[in-house]
């Protein structure tokens, strides 16, 4: 299966068991969970497809900084099923890119017109006061359209950038099939989307991702709330 083949079974789940849950995650920092069911997962993925395409980074390279600062967290997570859906490639570096996501705190803006700030908001609520050239993630996906179709894409063509590292969408689509629900602490950026998203999506399965520096017994109260597997 290659990755198209994951956006194929992110809209079959979708329709067949849009409310099962897909992602939940928990901001010990901020003190905030927020749980995903498959269609609103799918939802936030179309919208942001479109809202690529708006700006017109179609197959161009979408810079995914943070990825790299809060890899873990549910609007980083989304951003390459939907660049993906756009015949896009994710990259790490913004040097070359078409288009960068950066977080609320981070160095902004990165690509001038074509930046857009995430609020990492538990609810997803906006940013205001925005410098010239930096766009809010939240109000510019909200005013997309809730379906998008999907540029195929080769299995052999980029799908992820860091550095030297160029993987493929055939690469990325032998991560390792999860059935049931698992509990992840996010780690690299690469790491945890095969662990919080491919996975899961490919399987069947769903996650907890717990982003913070919570103590084994918290983690072992989640884990059991949550009905992870162990």
């Amino acid at each position: 299966m290659d990755i198209p083949g994951v956006l194929t079974a992110l809209q079959r789940r979708a329709r067949t068991s849009g409310g099962e849950p897909l992602l939940t995650h928990y901001d010990l920092d901020a003190g905030g969970r927020t749980e995903l069911s498959v269609a609103t997962f799918a939802n936030w993925v179309a919208k942001t497809a479109n809202l690529i395409e708006d700006l017109g980074a179609d197959s161009g390279l979408v810079a995914l900084p943070l990825a790299l600062s809060r890899p873990g967290h549910w609007m980083t997570l989304l951003w390459p099923l939907a660049a993906w859906q756009r015949e896009c490639a994710i990259t790490l570096d913004a040097a070359g890119a078409d288009l960068a996501v950066v977080g609320p705190d981070d160095p902004r803006p990165v690509l001038p017109g074509a930046t857009l700030a995430c609020s990492l908001h538990p609810l997803g609520l906006g940013l205001r006061d925005l410098p010239d050239g930096v766009l809010d993630f939240t109000g510019e996906a909200l005013t997309q359209p809730d379906q998008s179709g999907t540029l195929p894409s080769a299995p052999s063509a980029p799908a992820w950038i860091d550095g030297s590292v160029v993987l493929s969408h055939a690469d990325l689509a032998a991560t390792t099939p999860v059935a049931g629900r698992v509990l992840v602490r996010p780690s690299g950026a690469l790491e945890t989307l095969r662990s919080a998203i491919l996975g899961p999506l490919l399987g069947g399965g769903s996650s907890v991702v717990v982003e913070g520096t919570p103590d084994d017994a918290l983690l072992a109260k989640i884990r059991a709330s949550e009905h992870c597997m162990e």
